[in-house]
């Protein structure tokens, strides 16, 4: 549907519902240009006056309907705040291009139609303030833009914060719950048992280096996905020493995609997923791979349900999904296949 008859899109592409302000706007700038150029109104009766001023409506409301498309056009194709001074660039061509063809292809036409002659060089007066007006209007219509646009991404940048702020408090939460630590103490005592001092030492370090990643992270969107692997290598430090050889995690990465960006704790997040919900033992090891593929950060494991499945909220997957949509187009995907469950990341650049 077009956008002039959709006020969803209107309100999507132009900012506001601009249906009053495209009628009060062309009638006030045909009456404008007439008084410009002939000033009818004064000069001729009321009659002719009228079919004068109904040439200035046509070509405004022409020229307005015109402009308006190509901006919004111009919108779609280069919506990134990056490309504004592109598209403003584009925009102010296509005002010109518009006034000059529509007042070459009008002016003949109500030539034709009123057997009047259609002298060019004294139509070029007319055309260069019709440009300055038709750019003063379409000002006005990327100020608005410009307010709306600085008042979403205000919302967004708050929202983010908050869903930031969430997550540090759930995987907070997450790693402060009886369960874990109640496991982590046990795993540190049988460590002390067997080795008094540098594995222990080593493990708590490990423990340590988690909640500092946790903590650090602070209201960080994105970090290099280094630090997020480093983080990721510290949790599972802590779950091998106490599922031992049963849990394997085979790292498939690419050196050159290290300073991309990713979501932080995300992947920890995935790695905790996949503890969580399925059978670790000697019997049953479980597998995970962790791989770069197409800017994708995977991560992939067999799916091996416990006989007691824990309820499972996804609010955590819909937590990364969430972070990842309000500062990239691109988003997480999810794919089951072949008995197996595969989460892919976007690595982020920062053009992203």
């Amino acid at each position: 549907m077009l956008v002039r008859f959709d006020k969803k899109k209107r309100k999507q592409w132009i900012g506001f519902n601009d249906t009053w302000f495209m009628v009060i706007g062309v009638i006030i700038l045909s009456f404008v240009t007439d008084y410009i150029f002939s000033n009818s109104f004064s000069r001729y009766p009321f009659g002719e006056a009228i079919l004068r001023w109904s040439t200035s409506l046509f070509f405004s409301i022409f020229n307005w309907s015109i402009i308006r498309e190509m901006m919004i056009w111009l919108r779609k194709k280069y919506p990134l705040l990056k490309d504004n001074s592109k598209r403003i660039a584009l925009l102010f061509l296509a005002i010109v291009s518009t006034v000059i063809f529509v007042d070459v292809i009008g002016g003949k036409l109500i030539s034709w139609l009123w057997n009047l002659s259609y002298n060019p060089s004294s139509r070029s007066r007319i055309i260069v303030p019709v440009i300055i007006i038709s750019t003063m209007i379409m000002a006005i219509y990327e100020a608005i833009y410009f307010y709306i646009r600085l008042k979403k991404a205000i919302r967004e940048e708050e929202r983010a914060k908050q869903v930031v702020i969430q997550t540090q408090l759930d995987t907070l939460r997450n790693q402060a719950q009886p369960h874990f630590l109640f496991n982590t103490l046990n795993t540190l005592r049988d460590i002390i048992e067997e080795n008094p001092k540098a594995e222990a030492m080593e493990f708590v370090d490990k423990i340590a280096d988690v909640y500092r990643f946790i903590l650090e992270s602070g209201n960080a969107h994105v970090i290099p996905l280094r630090d997020e692997l480093k983080f990721a290598r510290s949790y599972l430090h802590i779950q091998s020493e106490r599922f031992g050889d049963n849990l394997k995690v085979h790292w498939n990465l690419t050196n050159a995609f290290l300073d991309h960006m990713i979501v932080p704790m995300s992947l920890q997040l995935l790695l905790e997923n996949a503890i969580k919900h399925n059978t670790i033992s000697k019997a049953k090891p479980l597998c995970v791979e962790v791989a770069i593929k197409e800017e994708y950060l995977t991560v992939t494991n067999r799916i091996q349900p416990k006989s007691t499945q824990l309820p499972s909220t996804k609010l955590g997957l819909k937590n990364i999904t969430e972070r990842y949509a309000l500062i990239s187009p691109k988003g997480l995907e999810m794919e089951r296949k072949d008995g197996n469950f595969r989460v892919a990341l976007p690595l982020l650049r920062q053009i992203d």
